[in-house]
This record gives structure tokens, sequence and C-alpha cells, in this order.
């Protein structure tokens, strides 16, 4: 089963929060949340918010296992633009964007399917 959360118009350019997201996809929730812990980039605050939210709705609402969620999809979706100026000299203004960004996470339900170990082969 699919469960999702969304997190819109956060403050991060989606450029940015893509290149986090693609370490992280197909990961487990545990590992995900781990690897962002310690990620440097900024972004990984914001992605590591949106999983925990799609693993507690995975967990409150549909009764699933944490420890079997998988990351299935993380999206990073270019929210809306703020134009800002800043004064120069001689009356002037130099422009720039505030980009923002919209974080969907998609985890799924994946069971440990427990598998017999082969038997260890015997060195002659």
């Amino acid at each position: 089963m699919e469960v999702q959360a969304v997190a819109k118009f956060v403050k991060r350019t989606p450029r940015k929060a893509r290149l986090v997201a693609d370490a992280v996809k197909g990961m487990k929730v545990g590992e995900a949340l781990a690897f962002l812990e310690f990620s440097p980039k900024h972004a990984a605050l914001d992605l590591a918010k949106v999983i925990k939210s799609a693993a507690a709705n995975a967990e409150h609402n549909f009764n699933l296992n944490r420890d079997d969620l998988v990351l299935k999809q993380l999206l990073v979706d270019e929210g809306p633009t703020m134009k800002r100026g800043r004064p120069v000299s001689r009356g002037m203004q130099h422009g720039y964007f505030r980009r923002t960004c919209h974080i969907t996470a998609v985890v799924e339900d994946r069971p440990e399917v427990n598998r017999p170990q082969p038997a260890a082969r015997r060195r002659r």
C-alpha cells in the first residue's frame, strides 16, 4: 500500500533539494532518515520532515510497520518564485529570485521475506 505526505511552499531551491532526494530514493525509511541526519545539505532537514510525516501517516492511518516501509518516490516540484530586488548605486536595483518547492514523499510497505540462508559450504 502506498502512503504519501506533501510539504508545499518550502523555501528551498528545487534544484538543490533534488540532489539530496535522488540520493535517498529507494532506501528504507530508517536508512534514509539516518542518511539525511548526517547530510551537510540544508535541504536534508526539509526532506527528512516529509519522510517522517509519510511514515507517521502509514503507521497511524493504515497500521503499517515502520520497519517495512520503503521510499517509493520522492518528488521535488517547483513552487512559486518570489521576485525581489536589491538596491545598488545610481538609483538602480538588481533583481533576484526567491525560489520555493513542493516536496512529495511516497512510502510503500515491502515486508521482508524470511528466506532460509543457504547452508555454509565446507572447505576442503
